[in-house]
């Protein structure tokens, strides 16, 4: 397979010009945005018995978000209508994401940490298809990879921000990777060693050619951040695959506090996106408390994984 010469399936397309970025500057030459890509082993140590459960994803009990179909992320090679009756009981729930004939495969098995890079070099040379997390340090990567494998300390977790200033790799099923970003915009961090984190990600993003898409964690339990809106607008300049992670979600803000529930404050950040996009990406609202979301990661994972390796 030659990965280079993969297709993209592309669904943003820039509307306004980006805001300057300072973790990651804009490259000197303009570059056409039309969307993030959809989108290859050693054997592992740490495994569980049995499959890990993938519970129903319709639960036609529980309520749904009510979305637009211009607002639905919809795969390729899948057809939707606003005719169709059943199509609610498609799209993943908390999510704008519509389920493909792809979303197969989707139980974890195996987990096992690889290795810490701190050069490119470093990383596994096996070419299988690699899932990025990143976020604002403190948004929960450790806690949403630990969600996500059902493991408690598969990624070690810290109350104190910016402890991840590696890029590790966890190898799932001896057939793809999890990959633990350091997080930006911890301001405590001495500003040479932001930069090295923001340049050492920064070519992961723009040269790792097994990089099927960037999981963007956002804190959903507050308003949005200005550093979020303009990571994620980098990623989408430059053509980075891209699904938004609204983390926290079971935290609940007393209104007469001027919280907001993070439903509001998912949907203010859409709109917000909305002003540089004219479409937005897939999303799906998570917690690595109640565990919400794990699955319907998943399965995204799973089709855009398995569009992936086919094309």
């Amino acid at each position: 397979m030659v990965l280079t010469q993969l297709s993209r399936f592309h669904y943003l397309l820039l509307k306004q010009p980006q805001p300057n970025f300072n973790l990651f500057p804009k490259p000197k030459l303009p570059i056409k945005f039309t969307s993030p890509t959809l989108f290859s082993s050693p054997k592992s140590t740490l495994s569980t018995s049995v499959p890990i459960p993938i519970t129903d994803f319709s639960l036609a009990e529980e309520p749904r978000l009510e979305i637009s179909l211009d607002k639905l992320f919809v795969p390729p090679e899948t057809e939707v209508s606003c005719d169709d009756p059943n199509l609610s009981t498609r799209i993943l729930k908390g999510s704008n994401i519509v389920v493909s004939k792809y979303a197969r495969e989707v139980h974890v098995v195996q987990a096992e940490f690889v290795k810490s890079s701190v050069r490119t070099e470093d990383f596994p040379s096996d070419g299988l298809p690699e899932f990025a997390l990143v976020g604002r340090s403190n948004v929960g990567k450790s806690s949403l990879l630990n969600s996500l494998v059902r493991r408690k300390r598969l990624a070690l977790t810290s109350k104190k921000p910016g402890k991840t200033q590696c890029i590790n790799h966890f190898r799932i099923n001896d057939s793809w990777y999890l990959v633990d970003l350091p997080g930006y915009g911890y301001a405590a961090a001495p500003q040479e060693l932001r930069r090295d984190w923001s340049k050492f990600t920064k070519d992961y993003f723009l040269n790792r050619s097994a990089l099927v898409s960037v999981f963007l964690l956002i804190d959903a339990s507050i308003p949005a951040k200005k550093i979020d809106l303009e990571y994620a607008s980098w990623l989408g300049q430059n053509q980075i695959p891209m699904t938004l992670i609204f983390t926290k979600c079971d935290k609940r803000k007393k209104k007469k506090n001027g919280g907001k529930r993070p439903e509001e404050n998912v949907s203010d950040f859409q709109e917000l996106i909305r002003s540089f996009f004219q479409t937005v990406p897939p999303w799906i609202m998570t917690s690595s408390v109640t565990n919400q979301g794990r699955d319907e990661i998943l399965l995204h994972m799973a089709q855009l994984r398995n569009y992936w390796l086919k094309h």
